[in-house]
């Protein structure tokens, strides 16, 4: 089997992450129950690591303003070879990023902290599933490396 890191090189892959996961930090300002304690500093860290070991190179970013999230994944469409997005709360309620994923024409994973099928009724629905790939949920930051492994592997089968 070839090595990722190899085929890839530096492939750039837009990770957006959306509204108040900025919060994050290491006194737990939004519920660290369910998002834990560490920074967004930390989860980038992570992306970037993983991103690389797989020859890929994390365009990390975050917003509290769909259009600034939206308009990300407008320019993804001639930059970049894949999203791994964090839509958070404009997941249920954004079919603009929705439209905009579609109309990007590259692969995409959706990935959330929390299992948002276990939260409250508003969150188990989300818009991004229909035009994405993947979605992983629930396996905190760690879901962030695993969404980036198979976005890897994605881009190696559609090569």
């Amino acid at each position: 089997m070839p090595n990722h890191a190899d085929t890839l090189r530096g492939a750039p892959v837009l990770v957006p992450k959306g509204p108040d996961l900025g919060l994050f930090g290491p006194l737990g300002l939004r519920e660290p129950a369910v998002y834990g304690t560490g920074t967004l500093a930390d989860i980038e860290e992570l992306r970037r690591t993983v991103a690389a070991a797989r020859g890929l190179h994390a365009d990390c970013r975050q917003s509290n303003h769909e259009g600034v999230l939206t308009d990300a994944v407008h320019e993804a469409r001639t930059v970049h070879r894949g999203i791994v997005i964090n839509p958070a709360g404009y997941s249920h309620t954004s079919v603009a990023l929705r439209d905009a994923l579609a109309a990007a024409g590259l692969p995409v994973v959706e990935v959330h902290l929390s299992d948002i099928h276990r939260r409250e009724a508003f969150r188990h629905h989300s818009h991004v599933p229909a035009v994405a790939d993947t979605v992983i949920c629930g396996a905190g930051a760690h879901g962030d490396a695993m969404a980036l492994t198979h976005l890897a592997q994605l881009l190696e089968e559609n090569r």
